[in-house]
């Protein structure tokens, strides 16, 4: 019984560390569409559109990672 507890604490806390990347991915992405929107303004509605994308392809893999710590 024990040690069902603790395989599914370490699933949770395997969890936390892996959505370490895709909060540090969409941070860069977000510091570069910002970065580029103030050197041209004028790009600005493209250069969102495209961090949108990165930004939900990121979240798919945190969540893809939330899934997989309750499926194993």
């Amino acid at each position: 019984m024990e040690t069902i507890f603790i395989i599914n604490a370490l699933k949770l806390v395997g969890y936390g560390c892996a959505a370490i990347g895709p909060g540090i991915g969409i941070g860069i992405a977000c510091h570069g569409c910002c970065t580029g929107s103030a050197r041209q303004p004028e790009l600005a509605g493209r250069l969102f559109t495209n961090f949108i994308i990165a930004a939900a392809l990121a979240e798919a893999l945190a969540l893809l990672g939330f899934v997989l710590a309750f499926i194993l």
